[in-house]
């Protein structure tokens, strides 16, 4: 029903992570993005921006033609009001879990990007990026453990499409010299996740 374009990056992983989680049938097709695949023109053409995840949907609700989209956050929601699950019907628990969608497709995953960049591909150091990156990683954790120490879930009492875009990037903590012990509600919710059949499926898709 579903082909995901896929790479087993964070952003790749929120797609994978919703479709076991939601068991929708999906095909994976892996973009490698090593040997630039992500700027083949058939890719293009589902893709435009050249970034992965891109999604064609071969049955929408619509009963039109296959629906081509790309951006995570997109994604996460279309399937999400597609499959009726993981994003709540009722208007506030709804709107707070996009709110920290949106917070996360804006903030925590470029941010948390950009420390990978310079800490990690960077051809030379750049001492300034690193620590202003740095910086601004260590405020985001600091704006997810008081919001997850007052909630069980980012959007409320539910595990939400919110949980599902954060936790690949948290998961990519040791990456970003980040020691989830100083932030105690970070490590407890991304631990709950962690051990969720779903989470634990969709990561051993990502090693196939």
């Amino acid at each position: 029903m579903i082909d995901l374009y896929y790479a087993p990056t964070p952003n790749g992983h929120k797609v994978t992570l919703f479709l076991e989680e939601a068991q929708l049938a999906y095909r994976l097709i892996r973009v490698d993005i090593s040997k630039g695949d992500q700027f083949r023109p058939e890719f293009l053409s589902i893709s435009p921006n050249n970034k992965i995840p891109a999604i064609v949907d071969h049955v929408p609700a619509d009963g039109g033609a296959p629906l081509a989209l790309f951006e995570s956050g997109e994604i996460l929601l279309y399937l999400a009001e597609k499959s009726g699950k993981l994003l709540s019907g009722e208007l506030r628990e709804r709107h707070v879990t996009l709110q920290w969608l949106f917070w996360q497709v804006g903030g925590l995953g470029p941010m948390l990007g950009q420390n990978h960049h310079f800490n990690h591909f960077a051809p030379q150091p750049v001492p300034y990026a690193i620590e202003r990156y740095q910086v601004e990683t260590l405020r985001l954790y600091n704006v997810l453990n008081k919001r997850l120490e007052r909630s069980p879930w980012l959007g409320g009492e539910h595990y939400s499409i919110a949980d599902i875009a954060c936790w690949p990037w948290i998961n990519a903590h040791q990456r970003q010299r980040i020691d989830l012990d100083n932030f105690p509600a970070v490590k407890n919710w991304f631990e709950r996740i962690s051990q969720r059949p779903a989470t634990v499926l969709a990561m051993q898709k990502a090693q196939a």
